[in-house]
């Protein structure tokens, strides 16, 4: 299963952002990221979507924060890039009707329930400001 690495570079380009105060285009950000300015626009878009990015079309536009790195946190990225379940238990649907499949099944998702309610309280409680101070202290 191949890992989905959006939270990680939109945070990483959202910090830059908030760090160097201003705006920047599709294309800067693509650069930034080794990827296609299509790939970017679609990704800001679900930013853009959730209130955590804008964007200005023409000469000198681009993306912007709308609110200051201290008002945004890893979960407001986490949720407007991601749909349902951080972390979905792998199940299996190959026997429905076999007692221990289920069994099995109910251990993975109670764990996954419990690990994914851990990991939303460390998002919530994370704002891009205490990423950019860390980033800030280890230059």
């Amino acid at each position: 299963m191949k890992s989905d690495g959006r939270l990680a570079r939109m945070l990483h380009v959202l910090v830059h952002m908030g760090l160097l105060g201003g705006r920047e285009t599709s294309e800067r950000i693509a650069q930034m990221l080794n990827t296609n300015p299509v790939v970017v626009r679609r990704t800001l878009g679900a930013l853009r979507n959730h209130g955590i990015v804008d964007s200005e079309g023409g000469r000198g536009g681009g993306w912007k924060l709308t609110r200051p790195l201290d008002r945004i946190t890893v979960l407001d990225v986490q949720r407007a890039l991601i749909e349902g379940q951080m972390l979905p238990a792998p199940l299996s649907r190959d026997h429905p009707n076999c007692p221990v499949e289920r069994a099995s099944n109910a251990v993975l998702e109670h764990a996954h329930r419990l690990a994914e309610a851990e990991l939303e309280k460390a998002y919530a409680a994370t704002t891009l400001a205490q990423i950019a101070e860390t980033a800030v202290a280890t230059k």
